[in-house]
């Protein structure tokens, strides 16, 4: 079961978000800052405007919702099923609640995974077409 309090487990909840975040925004940060380079050297020196128009969006949202009074804190963190660890409250029935993850889902994990999978892949795809060009000389 969980040892400490109710403040406690919303502050190790929150940390784990922001650290994922944090984790999840380097990792497509330095996907699309490599695909520059690659693919379009001309733009390769973008990357510090990239990470600022990403990054802040997703930490501020998370800070004003850490700002937020406790009582409605605790719709967002909150004990795991098995009691063990604290996280998101994924089945809270609030609708800030479900807007909170939803937003997470398609801002913080999908559109990052999706920028991460076509940055690889015009990598790759920037290779093999320079790649033949070579051969063919």
């Amino acid at each position: 079961r969980w040892l400490f309090n109710h403040t406690v487990c919303t502050l190790y909840a929150f940390c784990g978000v922001l650290f994922g975040l944090c984790s999840l925004t380097s990792l497509t940060v330095l996907s699309t800052v490599c695909c520059l380079k690659v693919c379009y050297p001309a733009y390769g020196r973008c990357w510090d405007v990239l990470s600022d128009l990403y990054l802040h969006p997703s930490l501020i949202n998370n800070f004003f919702l850490w700002a937020r009074s406790t009582s409605s804190r605790k719709a967002f963190y909150g004990p795991e099923p098995y009691g063990t660890a604290c996280c998101i409250t994924w089945k809270s029935s609030s609708r800030e609640a479900t807007l909170y993850i939803l937003a997470l889902f398609i801002f913080c994990y999908l559109l990052p995974c999706l920028l991460i999978l076509i940055s690889y892949s015009l990598i790759l795809w920037t290779v093999r077409v320079s790649h033949r060009a070579l051969r063919q000389h």
